[in-house]
């Protein structure tokens, strides 16, 4: 027989791309989860991953193994959820892409209590990849995330697009500048967003015009990446929905890239978007 934790541990893999991510985010130590995925593969008579030092990756058995296993979890969790529906009231559950502001999550929250006192969300944060896997295995039931990124598998609906620029001290020399070069950043000291979808696309642009910093702090927390910008500690490169007090928005020149934040429906709820809850009508008018 199957459990259903070595099918959670199968779709970590996929989703995390290795033993070592997927473990953390099922909270179990690696070798537990590779135990899992090895008694797994005895009981299928098969192996489901090609595992090399670099990757892991799907084996054909393993491909056709998949959507099985992520209808399985999807069909669990609308059992799960039709069993509590009784005591939990139509509890709303929303992927959150941690690069999104906390301000603006709050302000939907406020816009959707505004809307409807008893209305009940629960947030699940998570990087562009996880969300994608909440969303296919029905864990949530739509996602604030990346759209317009070239996926055909769900319903999308854009609701913001965005650039990004410098985050700097407003007490900073350039503070009042409206655009700044990389160059002239060059002897700065910097903080890095390790969750930034433009991280790779940010390193390059500075790179590419010789300007390798010396950097002093490496977050995933937005906020307190800006309540270091404030106090002096470095500057980064964030996306231009962020503001705080004593943070300066100079854009960076040359830089391009934008971003598309909107939601994306699991195909099991999809009527949320022509019947929507507080939740997503409030997130409709804070950021469309």
């Amino acid at each position: 027989m199957i459990d259903r934790y070595q099918l959670r541990y199968f779709l970590a893999v996929v989703d995390h791309g290795n033993f070592s991510r997927a473990a953390t985010n099922c909270h179990v130590s690696q070798p537990t989860l590779s135990a899992g995925i090895a008694k797994l593969e005895r009981f299928l008579g098969t192996a489901l991953f090609l595992r090399s030092s670099q990757r892991v990756e799907l084996t054909g058995a393993g491909t056709r193994f998949l959507d099985h296993a992520r209808r399985i979890e999807s069909e669990f969790n609308l059992a799960l959820q039709a069993a509590t529906a009784a005591t939990d009231r139509a509890v709303l559950r929303v992927g959150m892409l941690r690069s999104v502001p906390g301000a603006l999550v709050a302000g939907a929250i406020a816009g959707m209590l505004a809307i409807d006192p008893d209305a009940r969300v629960e947030l699940v944060g998570g990087s562009e990849r996880e969300l994608i896997g909440h969303v296919a295995r029905g864990r949530v039931d739509c996602a604030v995330t990346l759209v317009g990124r070239g996926g055909d598998r769900f319903l999308e609906e854009p609701l913001i697009d965005e650039g990004y620029a410098l985050a700097l001290p407003a007490g900073h020399p350039l503070a009042g500048e409206a655009v700044i070069e990389a160059e002239a950043l060059a002897a700065e000291v910097m903080i890095v967003r390790r969750h930034c979808e433009a991280l790779s696309e940010t390193s390059r642009h500075f790179t590419e015009r010789g300007v390798r910093p010396h950097f002093a702090y490496r977050s995933t927390n937005d906020e307190r990446v800006l309540a270091m910008i404030a106090a002096g500690l470095g500057l980064t490169v964030m996306p231009d929905a962020y503001r705080a007090a004593g943070v300066a928005r100079p854009k960076l020149a040359g830089f391009k890239l934008r971003r598309s934040i909107g939601l994306i429906y699991a195909a099991n709820a999809e009527g949320l978007a022509t019947t929507p809850p507080a939740f997503v009508a409030a997130l409709r008018r804070h950021l469309g």
